[in-house]
């Protein structure tokens, strides 16, 4: 065989100079994306990055280890036993039963914890984190929802899934903004979730409220200091001093020092210790603890309900929902701040959910790829979602004839072309549910021993905790469900009516008796105003705004609520009194400035909070050229402010500048897809004088009205010999 001579010509000087400036330009770009870019990046947002370590990592002995391995297998096998052996016996009767079981040969062998045999023979001693994970999952197999099958990197797969970094850039949400435009369907995608949006709940940036140390003087403690923790990261996967601001850019990743901050055993271990989830401090700053024992990684598994509700009880059924576990674990020390009031009111827990307690996973519904876990296609808030094109419906279970028991299956099943299946099995909130928040005069808790935001009104009554919209799947840019009655009307508009005002006189009352009582510690409140924006938010608008509001709805927003099939859901009622910057104002709200959580808990005082929070590096540069072209003229547009966003920094000379407490201008709508009763609503809670429905407000004539509240119609119907279609076309219509 003879060699090519052309490929063992050598290059000549000039190939040899290009091919030499070539590989340096490229190691220069490496070094300066790698090296540089970062360092760059962290001192433009005034970010810290650092080398992480947790006491709670600690190696054990080889005895040790051993002596926790039979610890755990025998907790596990005795859990094992328990759930097999009737509990209706003799209690001494039972536990022979037990004992008997859990030393038989099948139960020594099946129910250790499998990551024992694993550690034990890798020889691993010690939890360090992610990286201890990898040496065996670095790559894992992902099934899709269209059955093929893909193997990825683990690590990548986690950082990029919102658990992580709870925003996306991508497209795929489900709202719309105020101009009209599907949030992220063009060209110019921004960064869009959790970690820039500053709401009611819990009040405050990511960024500017990540992890923080509050100085508490509880009653009980005659004065005395006892620290608290608080912060968005509590609920998130990640560890590091702030959360990742750099998945934000378009390009530039995390540092491995946040990597090896993520927190597997959060959602893995069934043995992990909420008590170690706390604010610590250390020479860099703030950062949220983690249960890194060998105890939690000795058991881990699949993730189940329990350890999803870990984070997302908080959200559903309150920290002070009597079922709430991880709410019972606050800390061992610098304990979490148990937060009053529920978000959304409608907690997952066997004792409230018939799906909880009929053994159903959260991931059977919400079925994961990976790393990244679905939402469904329908939402109406700016939660990202790592897969928006999976559905998570009732009727992936139940089909859409789910009345197959009742004498009275054709009508109920009728009636699922227009109603949702919540609607008639969500009967009511948890009573905790949040209303009216006031951010902007906290009261004292003394047995908390800080200042908390008041809530102004609580229910979880239908009508007044939460009411009844049309919803296609789509929603607003700050969270309001879009529909519309399928006869096509424009009478139908929650935009001017449902989601901005309350006029029922007790929850008017009751706000007027709470404005009342703060007029005693807030002495310039004019309760008959504070009244009139808390129920009337709309009022805060002048007639010009108000008619600009109105033509945008009917211009923009129109087409939205057309779309596709809508349905009346329950939707859960929020709105917020807080801080604005009114330079950035439009007809639909503010700019809305966080709140520096350690001075607004220990002080109370609101405005100085602001202006420590707004001091953050990363909340300057929001009102610097390059935030604006990159993203916030963008943002403020979805916002209905399509002038573009005005960089006025509002803190000038140590004075907040244009900037003015505000009710939001219309009630936020979250969806409420959990606390399902078996039995659903009797017929006369919504056909009846008094129902429980505005059927005039749900865009329905006046003669419609007039049969949907009348249930001898319904019954009627029932005992005609006509066929079930015709009874069920007749509900339909």
């Amino acid at each position: 065989m003879t060699m090519n001579p052309i490929a063992l010509k050598p290059l000549s000087p000039t190939a040899k100079r290009r091919l030499i400036v070539t590989a340096l330009v490229l190691i220069g770009l490496t070094v300066a994306y790698k090296v540089l870019y970062p360092l760059a990046f962290e001192s433009y947002v005034g970010k810290t990055n650092a080398p992480l370590t947790y006491a709670s990592s600690t190696a054990l002995t080889k005895t040790e280890f051993e002596a926790l391995a039979q610890e755990l297998s025998t907790d596990a096998r005795h859990r094992k036993a328990a759930a097999i052996v009737d509990t209706d016996q003799e209690p001494f009767a039972r536990q022979i039963k037990i004992e008997m079981l859990m030393n038989t040969e099948s139960f020594i062998r099946d129910t250790e914890p499998s990551h024992i045999k694993y550690f034990r023979e890798a020889g691993i001693h010690r939890y360090e984190g992610p990286q201890t994970c990898l040496h065996c999952h670095a790559t894992i197999q992902v099934t899709h929802g269209d059955g093929t099958v893909k193997t990825v990197d683990t690590l990548g797969d986690i950082v990029n899934s919102v658990h992580f970094k709870f925003q996306s850039e991508s497209g795929g949400f489900s709202t719309y903004g105020y101009d009209g435009r599907q949030v992220n369907s063009g060209a110019h995608k921004i960064p869009v979730g959790k970690i820039n949006r500053a709401c009611g709940i819990p009040g405050s940036f990511t960024w500017t409220g990540w992890a923080a140390l509050v100085e508490s003087r509880p009653e009980h403690g005659q004065g005395e200091v006892t620290m608290r923790s608080e912060g968005c990261g509590q609920c998130h996967i990640g560890g590091n001093y702030q959360p990742a601001t750099e998945k934000m850019m378009p390009i530039g990743d995390v540092p491995a020092e946040a990597k090896d901050g993520i927190d597997c055993l959060i959602c893995h271990s069934t043995a992990y210790d909420m008590n170690q989830r706390h604010v610590i401090q250390d020479d860099k700053g703030l950062r949220w603890n983690q249960d890194r024992s060998l105890r939690a990684a000795l058991t881990v598994g699949p993730i189940n309900s329990e350890t999803c509700l870990r984070c997302h009880q908080h959200n559903m059924g309150g920290d002070a929902y009597r079922h709430n576990k991880a709410a019972q674990a606050l800390g061992h020390v610098n304990q979490r701040i148990l937060h009053r009031g529920a978000k959304r009111g409608n907690p997952f827990s066997p004792h409230d959910d018939t799906h909880a307690a009929a053994g159903i996973q959260c991931t059977d519904c919400h079925v994961p790829e990976g790393h990244k876990i679905p939402r469904g296609r329908k939402g109406v808030d700016l939660v990202a979602n790592d897969l928006p094109t999976k559905d998570v419906t009732c009727e992936s279970c139940h089909t859409q004839a789910p009345h197959n028991q009742s004498e009275h299956k054709a009508l109920l099943n009728g009636h699922i072309a227009r109603l949702a299946c919540e609607t008639c099995h969500i009967k009511e909130l948890e009573a905790e549910n949040v209303v009216l928040r006031d951010w902007v005069h906290p009261t004292w808790d003394p047995e908390e021993g800080l200042f908390e935001p008041t809530d102004i009104y609580r229910s979880g009554k239908p009508g007044k905790g939460f009411t009844f919209l049309w919803f296609n799947g789509n929603g607003t840019f700050l969270a309001n469900a879009l529909g519309n009655n399928p006869n096509g009307s424009e009478v139908y508009n929650p935009l001017m009516q449902q989601v901005a005002r309350l006029d029922d006189p007790e929850i008017i009352e009751a706000v007027r008796a709470k404005a009342i009582e703060l007029k005693q510690q807030y002495p310039d409140i004019d309760v008959d105003s504070y009244v009139r924006m808390a129920t009337d938010p709309l009022s805060q608008l002048s007639p010009e705004m108000l008619a600009k509001r109105e033509a945008m709805i009917q211009k923009n927003l129109r087409a939205a609520m057309n779309q596709g099939e809508s349905r009346i859901y329950p939707f859960k009622l929020f709105n917020a009194m807080m801080f604005e910057d009114m330079t950035n104002q439009g007809p639909f709200g503010a700019m809305i400035l966080p709140f520096d959580y350690a001075s607004y808990y220990e002080t109370g005082n609101t405005p100085e909070s602001v202006k420590k929070a707004i001091s953050d590096p990363i909340v300057q540069r929001m009102y610097q050229e390059p935030f604006k072209l990159y993203m916030m003229d963008e943002f403020m547009s979805y916002f209905g402010i399509t002038e573009g966003w005005k960089t006025v920094y509002p803190l000038v000379d140590g004075r907040l500048e244009n900037v003015e407490p505000h009710w939001m201008r219309q009630m936020g709508t979250l969806m409420v897809n959990h606390g399902i009763q078996g039995k659903g609503r009797d017929c006369i809670e919504c056909h009846s004088p008094d129902s429980i429905m505005d059927f005039r407000q749900l865009g329905y004539t006046p003669e419609r009205v007039a049969e949907l509240q009348d249930l001898d119609i319904i019954e009627k119907l029932e005992e005609r010999p006509d066929s079930a279609a015709a009874r069920s076309d007749t509900v339909q219509q």
